[in-house]
């Protein structure tokens, strides 16, 4: 009887999975979960098998032509997971599925171009665009379209390509590349014979006396005092052997070969110490007491995710290593997500001390091959935890008791493109329901909305309004010059805890009138000088790039923009450059402005690399370490940044939001926040709480340790709410205000919002097409279920040029407003549910 299966294809686009007949050869070898190749109109495409049928929805099926992987790739609570993301996010379900695929494993279906040697090539019939084409592949011959795209980037070459298609100068046939990924093998050797007849076997090892002979029996000796085969580089090592001389003792039978699978574990070569658990205080022991009580709680459906509220330094991570250890002696397994890159080598050591051997990791920065292995080991329950940032959501841990996501609050849990747009913090949660399994959601500074969400459903809040006393042993050579804040006096017990660090707010308009024309202030400078004198260590914080954030012209006003994006370019002093940081364009700074000729051009602003320099003419002692994305673009930066400044090979750390992001380095004493103005007034509802977080997050790095700390925040916006609630670490107050207005402008977490984005190389063509998709969406919400629907727009976007492609938004506010696009074709706009950001 004939098998059916229906499959989910790889590929862009929001097509209806299709049902395929099993050919005799495939029978029994394939079931839910399995990558396969199957047809697809004219091309050969992979997908994911979601289910077997016994009867296909149409008459005629056609074949599964192939099995990629012997075993499933995804799990059964990974399909019905990635079903949930394809109708909350409105994305296609093979986009929602490739998701969860180690990168390189899916191969995208292509074109194999070439020219037709039967059809001669007549120049004077062809367009511009065609005869290029026809250059290029004359040129280089044979070549896939996305070679093609890599050569003709930006230009829509498909209709020319598919004129010469259909004149038949040239031949396109579907094509689908094999996985690169294969294991990696290693050859390991061993002895044939007891270890007794060795003596029996030396005269036929060569010549009496031979170096070949002595180095023959040298390795058979080495391996019979081995228990098991050994790496072939080893005995060579011990022994001195040839290739040529193992290929001989494997020719008399001496010895054998095997191959066996290596691992490319990237955190093989760590060597971290186990650590023994520390003595947990009063509030953390209520807070994980409480979550032990669910994760004893065998598949409960009505499990609730559980917020950790714990403030900057309140030991956060050891509720989560507590809670990994109980989830992991129940026999199931963890994911602990982070919010960057940039955190993971941290939380790696935290999490690798504690349970060496048994932690993965996963994300963009690691090779292929690492993170096939990496997600090989997962699928076997080779490993019990995953960490690293939101796509280690979907590694294929078989039996998952808990998923941990550190720092909820950031945005880059977000993604925006490509699709699907969705956010790992909501897609944790929806995951944790499924498995059923506990979800903890840990932030000094939690989102707005789903605080809000969390107080209406009933969901457990545990706070940790305390920081702990730590690092006392790293810090102790450096509590010089009189008593930190948490030293006792003779006599007295000390404290367990510390405080929060003083945060002193200096209004930049009075320095700017006191004749301090400088980007640190005086309260800033004294601040940093104490800090050297100390031999302690500060981090100054600003979010932005570069040595300089706009150039423009004093006799004109003309600014210097980038031609693709339309957006102030930056200069860069140590690469001579001005850069687009958003597309990547670059040029020379020029000698005279372009609009009218005048020389007086100049950069203006400040960047990081501005704030750098400026510590060098302030403090020319000072050993700086600049970390932003220009830093950190190679592999291992972060980890080799991170690890120079914690070793106290610089006592100045400049960077961008990367420092606002969970760093615990225990001699920083100074915060200094150059620009605390930075994105406050973007034209986005969120723009407040996201200044609000990161400055309280920032601040929170300061005075980990018995040396105490302070912070200093410089602002020519003193007297706004998020400022003013960040300098008082007062989260209570800042939710109360902000949720007001929340309310009464009708945004989150009070309506749901959708973002639908068009984007096209010409303006006119772009406003008018948003015009029209705004008059075909208004039909639609008169039509639905939500008839009060609101539509704003369309209107440019904030960034109103990226890329080359002038950009229109519309946006559609009300209870539901993602049934309005549910069903309907939006041809080629792009599609945010719930969107982080409406810039």
């Amino acid at each position: 009887m004939t098998q059916f299966a229906e499959v989910a294809v790889l590929i862009p686009g929001r097509l209806q999975p299709f049902d395929y007949h099993l050919p005799a050869g495939l029978e029994g070898k394939v079931q839910p979960g399995c990558l396969v190749v199957v047809p697809l109109g004219g091309q050969r495409v992979q997908g994911v098998v979601l289910r077997m049928v016994n009867q296909p929805n149409v008459p005629e099926t056609r074949p599964v032509e192939g099995l990629v992987d012997a075993l499933p790739v995804l799990t059964a609570a990974q399909m019905e997971l990635a079903r949930w993301l394809s109708h909350e996010t409105l994305a296609g379900l093979g986009s929602c599925l490739d998701l969860m695929l180690p990168p390189g494993l899916a191969q995208p279906a292509d074109l194999l171009v070439r020219l037709n040697p039967a059809r001669p090539v007549e120049a004077e019939q062809l367009s511009p665009l065609q005869k290029r084409l026809v250059q290029l592949l004359s040129e280089r011959g044979e070549l896939r379209g996305r070679q093609i795209e890599a050569a003709f980037r930006r230009v829509n070459w498909k209709p020319a390509l598919q004129a010469l298609v259909r004149r038949g100068v040239v031949i396109s046939q579907p094509y689908l590349a094999q996985s690169a990924l294969r294991p990696r093998m290693e050859r390991l050797v061993r002895l044939a014979i007891p270890a007794e007849q060795i003596g029996q076997a030396e005269e036929l090892l060569g010549k009496l006396g031979s170096p070949a002979r002595e180095r023959r029996k040298k390795a058979l000796q080495f391996l019979a005092n081995e228990q098991k085969a050994v790496a072939v580089h080893w005995v060579t090592a011990a022994s001195g052997v040839t290739p040529q001389d193992l290929k001989k003792l494997e020719a008399l039978g001496l010895i054998e070969f095997e191959a066996v699978q290596s691992w490319r574990d990237p955190l093989a070569d760590l060597n971290i110490a186990p650590l023994p658990p520390p003595v947990l205080t009063a509030d953390q022991t209520r807070v994980l007491q409480a979550i032990l009580a669910d994760l004893n709680t065998d598949k409960n459906p009505s499990l609730k995710p559980i917020i950790l509220h714990g403030i900057t330094g309140s030991g956060k991570t050891e509720i989560y290593l507590r809670a990994v250890q109980h989830t992991l002696d129940r026999g199931k397994q963890a994911i602990v997500l982070v919010p960057e890159i940039a955190l993971t080598p941290q939380t790696i050591q935290r999490f690798q001390s504690r349970f060496p051997g048994r932690v993965g990791v996963i994300h963009s920065r690691l090779s292929a091959g690492e993170r096939y292995d990496t997600w090989q080991r997962a699928r076997a329950g080779l490993l019990q935890v995953i960490v690293g940032p939101r796509s280690a959501l979907f590694a294929p841990l078989p039996e998952i008791g808990l998923l941990v996501v550190d720092e909820f609050h950031d945005s880059s849990y977000y993604q925006s493109e490509p699709a699907p747009a969705y956010h790992a913090v909501q897609a944790a949660i929806h995951y944790a329901e499924i498995l059923q399994a506990v979800v903890i959601l840990g932030s000094a500074t939690p989102e707005i909305g789903l605080i809000y969400q969390a107080r209406r459903a009933g969901w457990p809040v545990l706070e940790l309004p305390q920081r702990i006393m730590a690092h006392r042993e790293a810090v102790q050579p450096f509590l010089t010059g009189g008593r930190s804040s948490s030293t006792s006096e003779e006599g007295e017990v000390e404290t367990t805890s510390l405080p929060l660090p003083p945060v002193e707010v200096v209004d930049m308009r009075q320095e700017l009138k006191a004749g301090n024309r400088s980007m640190f202030s005086r309260a800033l400078q004294q601040a940093l000088r104490e800090v050297l004198d100390r031999k302690q260590q500060a981090i100054l914080y600003l979010n932005r790039l570069g040595s300089a954030t706009y150039v423009f012209c004093r006799e004109c006003g003309a600014s210097l923009r980038c031609p693709r994006c339309e957006r102030p370019l930056t200069y860069h002093e140590s690469q001579r450059l001005l850069i687009c940081h958003t597309c990547n364009y670059r040029r020379q700074m020029p000698r005279s402005c372009p609009q009218c000729g005048s020389p007086h051009i100049r950069q203006f602003g400040a960047g990081t690399e501005r704030v750098e320099q400026e510590v060098g003419i302030h403090f020319p002692q000072a050993r700086v370490i600049r970390w932003d994305s220009q830093t950190t673009r190679k592999k291992g930066a972060h980890q080799a940044i991170l690890e120079a400044f914690a070793e106290g090979k610089a006592n100045i750390l400049v960077g961008t939001q990367i420092l606002a992001k969970g760093l615990d380095l225990p001699r920083v004493t100074l915060v200094g926040v150059v620009l605390a103005d930075a994105g406050l007034n973007l034209d986005d509802f969120r723009a407040a709480e996201r200044t609000f977080q990161l400055l309280t997050q920032v601040a929170g790095r300061a005075g980990r340790s018995p040396l105490g700390g302070r912070v200093i925040l410089q602002t020519f916006q003193p007297e706004h709410y998020a400022i003013r609630a960040a300098s008082r670490h007062d989260y209570a107050g800042f939710y109360q205000y902000e949720i007001e207005q929340r309310r009464k402008m009708g945004y989150p977490p009070f309506s749901r919002l959708v973002r639908m984005e068009y984007r096209h190389p010409n303006a006119n063509a772009a406003e008018t097409a948003a015009r029209e998709m705004a008059q075909r969406v208004a039909d639609w919400i008169m039509l639905s279920a939500y008839p009060e629907t609101e539509i704003i727009g369309p209107v440019p976007c904030f960034f109103a040029k990226e890329s080359g492609q002038y950009r229109w938004q519309i946006i559609l506010r009300g209870m539901d407003p993602a049934s309005v696009l549910r069903g309907k074709d939006w041809g080629d706009w792009r599609v945010e549910v719930d969107p982080y950001s409406l810039l």
